[in-house]
């Protein structure tokens, strides 16, 4: 049975991975923040394990790299983020910046452990710089260094034989999206399963999107 480890599960894309992946059998590690009042996602049916997790508390994400050390995960996917609107720009940029490579880091045993190894982080198009410094916007700004600090380690994480990328999910109709986005989150979600399920050598360190094109950095 193929695994799959879901950051930030509880809504929206992340709780529509857990949703899909389970579906088809997988077996389905899914974070947050709240396990004993998991909402939609403790109505899952499937082979679903709830963990604890606020991505900012490191003996939490160690506890949760403890936990599957030895299982292993195929496929590890970080979805965890914040809109930023009215926070401080600490706390966006350690939440979306620095805890996905932060995790990433602290299960890459788990992921090299198994077959698939690969590691899929969410970003933005509006965390795309074009080749410009200039600032893009809290929540771009935390996306671009989101991408600056994986294209650093995609060649040590390569080396080590993960396939790993990051992701635009779309404009999608979530909370943070907004009712007005053009796509749906299965819509989004079923597009993004399919650039994981084909992903290879040739697309690791790269910047894709839902529908399986290459976007600029």
């Amino acid at each position: 049975m193929p695994t799959v480890m879901i950051i930030g599960a509880s809504r929206g894309i992340g709780l529509e991975f857990a949703r899909q992946y389970a579906n088809d059998g997988w077996r389905v590690h899914a974070t947050t923040r709240t396990p004993a009042q998991p909402g939609p996602l403790g109505a899952l049916a499937g082979n679903i394990v709830l963990h604890a997790l606020e991505v900012r508390d490191a003996a939490q994400v160690a506890a949760l790299a403890a936990v599957v050390e030895h299982e292993g995960i195929d496929v590890l996917i970080h979805n965890a983020g914040v809109s930023g609107w009215g926070m401080p720009r600490a706390e966006v940029m350690a939440i979306n910046a620095d805890a996905p490579i932060k995790i990433a880091q602290a299960l890459l045993p788990a992921v090299t452990r198994n077959t698939e190894k690969k590691i899929v982080l969410m970003t933005s198009q509006l965390g795309a710089r074009y080749g410009q410094r200039r600032s893009l916007g809290l929540y771009g700004d935390s996306k671009a260094a989101l991408n600056d600090a994986f294209r650093a380690l995609a060649p040590e994480w390569g080396k080590q034989g993960v396939m790993a990328i990051v992701m635009h999910p779309g404009w999608v109709r979530t909370d943070m999206g907004g009712a007005s986005a053009s796509l749906s989150v299965a819509e989004s979600v079923t597009g993004m399963r399919q650039v994981i399920a084909r992903l290879t050598a040739m697309e690791h360190g790269r910047f894709w999107t839902w529908n399986g094109r290459e976007h600029p950095w």
